[in-house]
């Protein structure tokens, strides 16, 4: 989801056309996989949570490691990127992120939820540097006037991994762990023991898989000759006079301040839908059959995605921000406000809203920034914590009030990225 941006000077030392459409295609596909492995936490959270029988607050600490790595490795990635490039920091990130991966099998053997939760962490460490690597080489990839759109389309690709992640990883992982015990606290020392090796065992082939296709893609990456990029220069004003920071500028810190409550919002919401689809006066279905339904909410992000980049050539983007928030609201809403199909169906639908809400807010919080884009692209980043906090802000509600209410938390979210697309996002020069 982190976009870290470029000025529209920066330069790409190939030559155009093929070159750069083979380029754009092979870093797609970094898009696609961190979306799907992003996505797969959304499984993990209800296995996990039955695996040691955990509390909703524990359980998010899921999305709490996970989404901490792009404030705690956000900075540190972009500095790697001026050090040694942005191929060479995409290749590092996927073998980062395989790393991660594979730790998932000693984490299972055990098994440990603290071990699980340090596996996570590093796999997101790589997705961090990843994005930061991966989404300025495609804003550069062609004409500065089609890079929001460049920039859609490659969203829509994040997309479609977070649609097949959660039924995939449903059927491999959900499938085989199907012996449910009521009261795990009711067993024996060695039997508990014994119950969560099984379960958790589940996870071991899946992410051995991912390991392995990382490390392919890691290698394909590192041998493909992607354009040269002229690229640390256009992070740093020029000449030798400081003029005033972002923090100066209101769009910029709302922005970063839209980008934590949107995330914030989008994952929770994410995180919390099988056990929603679970809870008796909502769906009562299955944990399992719960993970079918997933894809409907990251598929309207994948559909919207592919029309907003067209309607955004048309519309002003803010109004249409704001319009997407609104509806956004409205579904949350009226999920808690009704029971059945109705709860579950509006809360899915909430993910068409969602669809253009990033690339979005990011375009307006770095917009007429000039030689402070790079600057004011890190502040944003680093907002993306927002999807670790968030999300445990609602599970701490949901263990009070129950999981149906919790969903004030996200409306809130989506209130505020409203104020901010008719008010927020307007550009007031420093003094």
């Amino acid at each position: 989801m982190a976009i870290t941006s470029v000025s529209s000077s920066a330069k790409v030392s190939a030559s155009p056309g093929g070159n750069y459409r083979s380029a754009f295609a092979m870093v797609t596909t970094l898009f696609f996989m961190w979306g799907f492995l992003t996505s797969l936490n959304d499984i993990l959270i209800p296995h996990l949570k039955a695996v040691f029988d955990l509390d909703y607050t524990k359980a998010l600490l899921i999305q709490f490691a996970f989404f901490s790595s792009y404030a705690a490795f956000g900075v540190p990635s972009g500095k790697i990127v001026e050090w040694i490039g942005y191929q060479r920091t995409m290749v590092a990130g996927l073998f980062t992120m395989g790393l991660g991966a594979v730790l998932f099998i000693p984490a299972a053997s055990v098994p440990s939820f603290p071990l699980f939760l340090a596996a996570l962490i590093i796999l997101a460490a790589g997705i961090t540097a990843l994005q930061v690597a991966a989404n300025p080489y495609v804003s550069i990839l062609g004409s500065a006037q089609t890079a929001s759109s460049r920039l859609n389309l490659t969203q829509a690709f994040n997309s479609l991994g977070t649609t097949i992640g959660p039924p995939l990883g449903g059927w491999l992982i959900l499938r085989g762990a199907h012996k449910a015990i009521e009261n795990v606290k009711a067993l024996s020392p060695e039997a508990l023991q014994a119950y969560r090796v099984e379960q958790a065992s589940t996870v071991k082939m899946p992410y051995l898989a991912i390991t392995l296709a990382l490390v392919v893609l890691g290698l394909a990456i590192a041998f493909y000759r992607f354009p040269r990029l002229d690229t640390t220069r256009e992070f740093r004003p020029t000449g030798g006079t400081k003029g005033p920071g972002i923090w100066r500028y209101p769009h910029v810190v709302l922005g970063a301040v839209c980008i934590f409550v949107y995330v914030g919002a989008e994952v929770a919401i994410g995180s919390f839908l099988i056990n929603y689809f679970n809870q008796p006066d909502i769906g009562n279905i299955s944990i399992a059959a719960g993970a079918n339904l997933v894809p409907f909410y990251w598929g309207g992000m994948m559909t919207g995605r592919f029309i907003g980049s067209w309607i955004m050539q048309r519309f002003s983007p803010a109004k249409l921000l704001g319009i997407c928030a609104i509806g956004a609201t409205a579904m949350v809403i009226l999920s808690m406000l009704s029971t059945g199909y109705v709860a579950v169906w509006t809360i899915l639908l909430v993910g068409i809203f969602n669809s253009i809400m990033f690339p979005t807010i990011f375009t307006l919080g770095v917009a007429e920034m000039g030689p402070l884009t790079g600057e004011a692209s890190g502040l944003l980043v680093t907002a993306i914590v927002g999807g670790a906090i968030v999300p445990e802000i609602e599970a701490v509600l949901a263990d009070h009030i129950g999981l149906h209410h919790a969903f004030i938390v996200p409306t809130l979210c989506y209130v505020f990225v409203a104020y901010y697309a008719f008010r927020g996002s307007k550009i007031k020069q420093p003094a």
